[in-house]
Formats: structure tokens, sequence, C-alpha cells
């Protein structure tokens, strides 16, 4: 049975890349949709262009354009069954996506996160404090939570009702850790996909900063105190 599955771009300032985005993300795609997260480049056009759906979240932070995204989706008519969410950057693989969903739709997989394994990294693509970032997390939720997770990558597919169910609440960089923690509290089944990953077009607008780096750590290890000690 064909499967109806969206895809979720939050973008800021991503002219440089975001068509390259969208023209290999693979044709089982339904819809594709980008959430200009207030960008002042011509990524809204591009986009446009490229053939996706368009929405505008002028309030700054990833998670808020996720959620943007989640909303418009809540009101169509015909729901998805999954959901992928993609950084418009260009440093996945969009073409990819189909062994990103491959586990939901033959092993009936609840969640599923692209894993950049060092053996698949372009030199250079994953800065220190992401390499760093992701260990600390990734340890951490081990430690709590016996999790199997080794990375909080961006690239990542989830059923939509287990999606709803998670009920997200994230802002900014603390997105992907709060669905990490949330669906190993609710204890819904998941793996990791290796992916390759490659330099992104443009600079980081959180690794490629100190200050992006430090918020995005605090963001990410007080999601998981916070679920540590939670009951």
């Amino acid at each position: 049975m064909e499967q109806n599955i969206k895809v979720i771009i939050p973008a800021y300032n991503e002219e440089a890349s975001i068509g390259k985005v969208i023209a290999e993300i693979p044709n089982i795609v339904s819809e594709i949709i980008v959430v200009n997260n207030n960008s002042t480049d011509n990524t809204s056009e591009i986009a446009k262009n490229a053939g996706a759906t368009v929405l505008f979240q002028p309030k700054a932070g990833y998670g808020n354009a996720c959620l943007k995204g989640m909303e418009y989706i809540s009101e169509e008519d015909i729901k998805p069954e999954i959901i992928v969410f993609l950084d418009g950057d260009y440093s996945d693989y969009p073409s990819e996506l189909t062994k990103i969903v491959a586990p939901i739709l033959e092993d009936d997989i609840d969640f599923v996160v692209g894993a950049r394994v060092k053996a698949l990294r372009e030199a250079g693509s994953m800065t220190f404090p992401q390499r760093f970032g992701n260990a600390l997390a990734t340890r951490l939720m081990k430690l709590f939570f016996n999790s199997k997770f080794t990375d909080l990558g961006p690239f990542r597919a989830i059923k939509y009702d287990k999606l709803l169910a998670l009920n997200m609440e994230d802002k900014t960089y603390g997105w992907t850790v709060e669905m990490q923690l949330k669906v190993l509290k609710k204890k819904f089944t998941y793996v990791e996909v290796p992916v390759k990953y490659k330099n992104r077009i443009g600079t980081s607008k959180v690794s490629g900063t100190v200050k992006g780096a430090i918020f995005a750590g605090v963001k990410i290890l007080s999601w998981i105190f916070k679920y540590s000690f939670k009951k």
C-alpha cells in the first residue's frame, strides 16, 4: 500500500542549498514543506519554484519552524502516515530518505534517526561542538534511559500519530533531543540508520558560532536532566 509521506524542512537563509535539497528528495514523498524561518534572502522563492509548499514562521528557532510545519499538516483533510524532518543546508543526502523510512514501512518501527557515523562523514562536516554534544547527550541518554541512540541527527522519520503523541514543545535547538527523549519515555520502537553526511553549504547558525554552540548544549542538557528526574 502506498504511504502518504510528508517532509518538513526548516530553513533560515538557505537560498544556496534549498533548491538542491528539494531536487534530490525521492518522489515517494507526497509533499515537501519548507518553513521559511524569517529568512532575509531568496529561500522562499527558490523553494517555491522547486515545487515545495512554503510556509512563513517569523519566530526564530528550529523548533518553531518544525511546529509551524506540523500545524499546517494538522489542518489538512488527509493526514500523512509518516513525517520526515530534513535540514535545508544540503549536509544530508536527501536521496537517502528511502533508507530513513524503510524501517517504518517494512518493520513497523515508530521512529528512525539517520545516524551520521564517522565512516560515512565527509572530513570537517561535523564541528567539534557537534561531535562533543552528540557524544555527551547520547551517553547520558544511555546512562539514564538505557538508550541505544548514538546521534541526534536531524534527518529523521516518525509515524505521524506517534509524533502527535509526543506533544513536542521545544522552540529552538532542543527539538531533536526532546523528540528522542520522549520516544524513550513512551517506549516507542526506534532504530538508527547510518547515513552519509557532507559539509553544509554556508555557515551553521548553531555550531558555526560560539554563542549558538553553547546555547544548543545548554538546551540539550536541560532536556536530558529534566526527563531524567521526571516521573
